[in-house]
């Protein structure tokens, strides 16, 4: 036991950290792969968590993940796997083979099984299935990997309990100290019918509470949220969001209950998903970093000539006016400003309606208050900007009309900016098209050729004799 004086000098400051992968170790385990030396290498990653393990794979070369793992075949762990990015973790399983490979999907559960195998191409995914010992779980993943990749049925866990709605606590208990089969984690068991449709549910911790004699009507919760094995993962992490669930059943067409998602599937979802939007916005994957540079340019170049088309877009308003420009040549000076700053405003509008229409916080109900919200705060803010620009260029230029000119352009280009930044996601949103995909392009697009077609046009009406 620690002395009073020792445990008053531990502070946050001094505490150690005991999670998260050290970088230092990280050095010392490269050396010790290039110096071959096996039993070091063992030594330094034994107590590591699984997913510091997955952290350090994906940090190291190929080379050292090829050394690495014929070093730690033997007691590799099955959850690594679940923690590593999908294109490192087709590498291992190419390393560990089939066999092993397959060994360790069968130790896993369903839910983190069909995880590991989903990205891996058919012949793979046939291979690992028909290595697997047990033909209950291979018929149980098959079924699995039959439900599209965002369904939720790809995230259900097929380990699951349900019991009859006319046991008592007693009979509840005595089932699961006598089923083999259960999940390694779970807080709730559903309540079923007759016809196996879910009609409530428990949590664990209520059962352990009652008295043996007690009938499960009378602890079950008969608000239970049935999720349909088809709905979209996004949809399903919204249900969890809204109504605070737990653990909630996944069903069949005939409302069978066929696997349960819990929170923690969730977590994983919402990150993703995020990660997914970001990433879309700017027109890259949130696995770039483990692409070879090959990939990464076959998946970036696509969006990058779309954008190359629709600029071409800017430049032929500009070749419009290439006369008013020979005539005025400040002009040239501040068009990119406020082509930049109406692209700025209108990026901002863009983000929160894309993140709202995730979250389905905006609906029909209140579209048109988002839209007016968004132009009144962009125009203010332009009011703003177009009285500190028209200051600064009449100070530096000395030219009234011209300072006139700029200040209305830039009240216009953010007006322009936060309209079309609410409106282009709703209107993808409502054509069936991803937002977050696609209206960073549209929007850029207009936003330029809106900031010089007023700043030009203006010139043109007051500014040329």
């Amino acid at each position: 036991m620690p002395k009073e004086n020792e445990t008053a000098k531990r502070t946050p400051d001094t505490l150690e950290v005991n999670y998260g992968l050290n970088p230092d170790l990280v050095h010392f385990v490269r050396d010790a792969l290039k110096e071959g030396d096996s039993n070091r290498t063992r030594g330094l990653i034994t107590d590591l968590h699984p997913a510091d393990i997955a952290d350090l794979i994906n940090q190291i070369s190929k080379e050292e993940r090829e050394i690495l793992i014929g070093i730690i075949r033997d007691t590799f762990s099955p959850e690594v796997l679940v923690e590593l990015e999908p294109e490192v973790r087709e590498e291992i399983m190419d390393l560990l083979g089939t066999q092993d490979s397959a060994k360790a999907v069968a130790e896993l559960e369903s839910d983190e099984a069909i995880e590991v195998i989903e990205h891996l191409d058919h012949e793979e995914q046939k291979e690992i299935l028909e290595a697997l010992p047990d033909t209950e779980q291979r018929a149980m993943l098959q079924e699995g990997l039959t439900y599209s990749e965002d369904a939720a049925g790809r995230l259900m866990n097929t380990e699951f309990v349900a019991i009859p709605q006319d046991w008592n606590v007693g009979q509840t208990i005595d089932h699961l100290r006598e089923k083999q089969e259960l999940p390694d984690d779970f807080y709730q068991i559903f309540v079923v019918d007759k016809k196996n449709v879910p009609v409530a549910s428990i949590m664990v911790s209520r059962v352990i509470r009652s008295k043996r004699e007690v009938p499960i009507k009378d602890i079950m919760d008969s608000d239970v949220r049935a999720i349909p094995a088809f709905m979209d993962q996004e949809e399903v992490s919204y249900m969890f969001q809204k109504y605070g669930l737990a653990a909630a059943p996944v069903v069949d067409e005939s409302g069978q209950i066929v696997g349960t998602i819990s929170v923690d599937d969730i977590v994983h979802v919402i990150e993703e998903e995020a990660e997914e939007d970001m990433m879309r916005l700017g027109g890259v994957s949130g696995n770039d970093l483990y692409k070879s540079f090959l990939m990464t340019t076959r998946h970036r170049l696509p969006w990058l000539c779309m954008n190359l088309i629709t600029t071409m877009a800017d430049a032929i308003v500009i070749s419009q006016f290439t006369s008013v420009i020979s005539q005025i040549v400040t002009l040239a000076v501040l068009m990119p400003i406020v082509a930049n700053m109406g692209g700025v405003a209108g990026t901002q509008a863009m983000t929160v309606t894309v993140r709202a229409l995730a979250t389905k916080e905006l609906t029909d109900t209140n579209a048109v208050r988002n839209i007016m919200r968004e132009v009144l705060s962009c125009f203010l803010s332009g009011l703003a900007l177009a009285l500190v620009v028209g200051v600064g260029s009449y100070y530096i230029y000395g030219n009234m009309a011209m300072s006139a000119v700029f200040a209305a352009t830039m009240a216009i280009t953010l007006s322009i900016g936060g309209l079309a930044g609410a409106m282009i996601p709703m209107i993808l949103h409502r054509m069936g098209t991803d937002p977050a995909v696609t209206s960073s392009v549209f929007l850029t697009t207009l936003t330029d050729v809106t900031a010089f077609l007023t700043l030009l046009g203006l010139s043109v009406a007051f500014l040329i004799p």
